[in-house]
């Protein structure tokens, strides 16, 4: 993977803070991110999610290193999979944790965007 840029806050590597590092595999973007996303940190992914992309763009945020989601980041990922889904494009999530993934199911979240198990799988077709 070709690494592109990491963002992260003033909390960023601190419990409660977020990283976020955007990289390309394959004409794939890769968001990497790290920590907790909630509404104090998830700015941060909004940011990366929205930065411009090509029309059927493809992203795959890699969610292997995150501890815990609020609903400020089941918005971002809805908000993100319909602005990519109308531009032909597509947003897999990958590797969540357990807990991470419990509470995208338990909305409906892990039905609405792919969801799959490890980074791998979510960069194949």
């Amino acid at each position: 993977m070709a690494e592109e840029e990491t963002t992260g806050g003033a909390d960023a590597g601190k419990p409660g803070g977020l990283t976020v590092t955007t990289a390309t595999a394959d004409g794939v973007r890769v968001l990497t991110a790290v920590g907790e996303i909630d509404h104090h940190t998830g700015g941060l992914l909004r940011e990366a999610l929205d930065a411009p992309y090509a029309p059927r763009a493809r992203i795959v945020v890699d969610l292997g290193g995150v501890t815990f989601i609020d609903s400020t980041a089941l918005n971002i990922f809805i908000a993100a999979h319909r602005d990519l889904d109308d531009a032909g494009g597509r947003l897999r999530l990958a590797a969540a944790s357990d807990s991470v993934m419990r509470t995208l199911a338990i909305v409906g979240v892990d039905t609405l965007i792919d969801c799959r198990a490890t980074l791998a799988h979510a960069l194949g077709d």
